[in-house]
């Protein structure tokens, strides 16, 4: 076989393993399904300081539950959407009802190490299902960060903050679970779709 030959052969190979890589990878990315429903958005980890809430972490009107907290700290819990991909989104807000600027107690992170590694957050938040006898921690993405509203540090005073975290979700015919989050009250909620 000539030098010529062999180089050819080689760069074709190259090409056909780049393309075979770019169609796997469009592939991968696709997830539209063919349910003929239009996806659902889910919340997903803040990037950077996670001070600016995205869009996707805004409250709706209505509150399903008020959880009193340490200092005047309120988190009103505004919805629970399970999605297609197996996941749990709470969404809500943090206010600050006292008339003095707080500090977020460090708990709220939680006592995981990874966790509390990536800075402030509400990586301590769980959800009980009482029936199903499982507890549920805020998920996290593959370098240890919470799926959670982070960089939260301080709330002035009447000041009011959009909050999400994300879990995985129990099982489809559990709704009503309990919401807990270290030093706050705990308070039932109910999961949708």
């Amino acid at each position: 076989m000539s030098i010529r030959f062999t180089t050819k052969a080689r760069r074709g190979m190259v090409a056909l393993t780049a393309a075979a890589g770019l169609a796997l990878g469009v592939a991968g990315c696709g997830g539209s399904g063919d349910d003929g429903k239009s996806p659902k958005n889910s919340a997903s980890a803040s990037k950077g300081d996670g001070s600016a809430p995205s869009a996707q972490e805004g409250p709706t009107d209505e509150v399903q539950v008020e959880l009193k907290g340490p200092g005047g700290l309120m988190l009103q819990v505004n919805s629970a959407e399970r999605d297609a991909g197996g996941f749990v989104t709470v969404n809500g807000t943090l206010k600050n009802e006292s008339n003095k600027t707080l500090t977020l107690p460090a708990q709220l992170s939680g006592n995981e190490t990874e966790v509390i590694r990536n800075g402030q957050s509400l990586g301590g938040a769980t959800l009980i299902d009482s029936k199903g006898k499982k507890r549920y921690y805020v998920l996290r993405d593959t370098e240890g960060r919470p799926l959670t509203t982070t960089g939260i540090s301080r709330v002035k005073s009447g000041e009011t903050v959009p909050v999400f975290m994300q879990f995985p979700s129990p099982p489809n015919e559990t709704t009503e679970v309990a919401f807990q989050l270290p030093m706050f009250a705990s308070g039932d909620i109910m999961i949708a779709g």
